[in-house]
């Protein structure tokens, strides 16, 4: 390896942090600068297009960033940093360096060694956007559907075989065209960043295939592009990565990534230094006393207590926004993010405010998982304005007074109070309003990634995670499911239209609450993984979206699409803010009698039955929602004309209220069955109706 001299007459800067070009042209000098206080001088070591490696001495150092013109440096070369006048592990490219924390690309080099080695790529990117734009989709208007790049198309049947699971599988007009007529707003996307597997998971011959376990924070993960992209080089990845999101937007569909800024793959302590490990271990890692501190599960946690980790997030993050156009973000364990100094949480930490303040994020979405696993880590509705937290008192909720409760009463028991319920459907005030937020603060959602499939919360009381390798001790224990008499597979006509009528129940009550709803991909027809409540490192048929065409896929599919299109049409207009006293306008709740709720109706474990009507900001009412939680048929009187406010402009001889939607129903029922204020209709066990008033 050669050493190339340092050209004295180019004056270097400590920012920004990485590799930029400082000319033009296919070879460059470059301002190199990595963050790394505690090492008294870095080099640089990068490949030559002839193969050969040589490296330079970054001579300035300014507030611990050691900064440098280098060079030349060719695109797409690689690159890696290591302290001067340290014996090298190896020869550069066959054993591992440091990588730049800032690398727009990474590359993977497989040795004889028992681990692959990791380099930075120098990557200037150009992209034309054409006259696309980001949709700007309302937080009001907003459908989120979680997906998997690689599962959701890889085994799509109207995706060419070479482009499926592939961002430009997702990019196909198959796919654009199903996610618009299904009728979401946003595609929410498991990790896209650069990823490894755990240690563990390669002598049981699995992958992280959810890929919450980051190594390049810039950089898109390779294996998700095309065999042809990847051939080509990281700028053809980074190309594709890009041409998504455009045919994304194109389509009116916004992309928001799932992030993981709460920890690094470098994970426990004692494993090898990848980047910042090297670079300055206590000054990224949260520690005392020289012992990592550990809020994740993971093994390490990054210190947003510190600057320049709260600035290598935002950084990234604003990397992803201005360069590929991504209009949000949901944040993996969020509380880690904001734990202070005394690794407490914070609702005015520095990183929280920063992101929403910076002007460059302005507009994006920016979605919490509002716990982790460290002291007071659950924070569910404590995040600050601006922001939108996963809610998982509305999962719970949702499941028990569908599928838990349903079981405990068939066996003899009481189910919970129906006014846990309403309070969820109406934007869990419980739980947002005290910190100033409205419902649009309310991700609200009955199934993620992590977790049981719609189909087999009705379907399965116990996970089964055997084929994880941990001999199923992985994943929740606790899942608030009900399998309707049968674990798994039956072939019981009886307890298969139960199962599907209790999934119609519980997309309904996604559909029409007040808040921002979250869709997982699949459930929308049913979508199994046969008990697998983790499936994080099934990279096969378990975890990746099957596109069934048989009867009971497309009755899921036309109700789901039919939610959505209600939910278009009630909810186009839901308030932004929880109702003062003095408006009660936007929701009126009944009891099945027809008669506003009393305070111990609320309260009453054995009430099942509920009305409520659906209003506007303008305060006229768009339906009707009734519900019967109960076992048996349920007689329901429908509120009286006067008990009805926001009349709009119909005379009262002419109003009623007209069936669109009977989750009892297999399949979507013609509009019809209408029925006038104070008439008396019967509504089957476990069921839920929508009108239209």
């Amino acid at each position: 390896m050669t050493q190339s001299v340092l050209l004295p007459s180019r004056v270097s800067r400590e920012f920004p942090l990485g590799l930029h070009a400082i000319e033009k042209g296919r070879a460059t000098h470059v301002n190199a600068a990595v963050w790394a206080p505690g090492i008294a001088s870095m080099d640089v070591h990068w490949r030559r297009p002839d193969g050969t490696w040589t490296s330079d001495t970054l001579v300035g150092l300014d507030g611990g960033v050691h900064h440098g013109v280098v060079g030349p440096v060719d695109q797409g070369a690689l690159y890696a940093f290591w302290p001067t006048g340290e014996e090298l592990p190896g020869a550069p490219g066959e054993t591992q360096l440091l990588l730049d924390p800032y690398s727009r690309a990474l590359e993977t080099i497989v040795t004889d060694a028992a681990s692959p080695s990791y380099y930075s790529v120098f990557l200037e990117h150009a992209f034309d956007w054409g006259t696309s734009e980001r949709p700007g989709t309302a937080w009001r208007d907003t459908v989120i559907y979680e997906a998997h790049v690689k599962g959701l198309t890889k085994l799509h049947p109207e995706v060419p075989r070479e482009l499926r699971g592939t961002y430009a599988g997702l990019a196909h007009p198959a796919m654009v065209s199903y996610l618009r007529e299904l009728g979401v707003t946003a595609v929410e996307l498991l990790p896209i960043q650069f990823h490894i597997d755990e240690p563990h998971l390669a002598p049981l011959g699995l992958s992280n295939y959810w890929g919450y376990n980051t190594l390049g924070f810039f950089s898109a993960h390779t294996s998700y592009a095309t065999e042809a992209a990847r051939a080509a080089g990281p700028a053809a990845v980074l190309t594709e990565f890009k041409d998504m999101v455009r045919a994304l937007h194109e389509a009116g569909l916004e992309v928001i990534l799932d992030v993981v800024y709460n920890h690094t793959a470098e994970g426990d302590q004692g494993r090898p230094a990848l980047s910042w490990r090297g670079l300055g271990d206590f000054d990224y890692y949260r520690n005392h006393d020289g012992r990592y501190v550990d809020t994740t599960g993971c093994g390490n946690s990054l210190d947003f207590s510190r600057p320049h980790v709260m600035e290598f997030a935002l950084d990234s993050l604003r990397y992803w926004v201005e360069e590929c156009r991504i209009d949000g973000f949901r944040f993996d364990l969020a509380v880690t993010m904001a734990r202070d100094e005394h690794n407490a949480f914070s609702t005015r930490h520095p990183f929280l405010v920063a992101a929403k303040a910076s002007k460059a994020l302005r507009g994006t979405k920016l979605i919490t998982e509002p716990w982790d696993l460290g002291h007071d880590g659950w924070q569910t509705g404590r995040f600050p304005v601006g922001w939108a937290d996963w809610n998982d008192g509305f999962r719970d909720t949702v499941r028990d007074f569908w599928l838990h409760d349903a079981a405990t009463v068939a066996d003899g028991g009481s189910g919970t109070s129906i006014g846990r319920l309403a309070g969820c459907l109406s934007g869990s005030s419980h739980a947002f309003a005290a910190s100033g937020r409205s419902p649009l603060g309310s991700v609200n959602f009955v199934t993620a990634h992590d977790g049981f499939t719609l189909a087999d919360l009705t379907a399965y009381e116990r996970k089964h995670n055997e084929d994880n390798g941990e001999d199923n001790r992985d994943g929740h224990d606790h899942n608030h499911s009900y399998n309707h008499g049968v674990e798994g597979p039956t072939d019981d006509p009886r307890i298969l239209a139960a199962r599907e009528q209790s999934a119609r129940n519980l997309m309904a009550s996604l559909l029409i609450s007040l808040g921002v709803p979250m869709l997982t991909a699949g459930d929308e027809f049913g979508r199994t993984q046969r008990g697998n409540n983790n499936a994080y490192c099934q990279d096969n048929e378990t975890a990746w979206v099957h596109w069934p065409d048989d009867d009971a896929a497309r009755r899921m599919l036309e109700t789901t699409r039919a939610l959505l299109a209600i939910r278009r049409d009630f909810l186009s207009r839901q308030p932004c803010s929880f109702p003062s006293r003095a408006d009660q306008s936007t929701l009126l709740w009944f009891s099945g009698a027809g008669l506003p709720m009393t305070a111990h109706e609320w309260e009453d474990p054995k009430a099942t039955t509920l009305q409520f009507l659906l209003g506007s900001v303008g305060g006229s009412v768009s339906g009707l929602v009734v519900i019967n939680g109960s076992a048996v048929p349920a007689p329901v009187r429908f509120p009286a004309s006067d008990l009805v406010q926001g009349k709009g402009d119909r005379s009262e001889q002419h109003r009623s209220f007209s069936l669109v939607f009977d989750s009892a129903v297999a399949g979507t029922p013609c509009p019809g069955g209408r029925v006038r204020p104070g008439d008396v209709e019967t509504l089957v066990p476990n069921s839920l109706r929508i009108y239209r008033y």
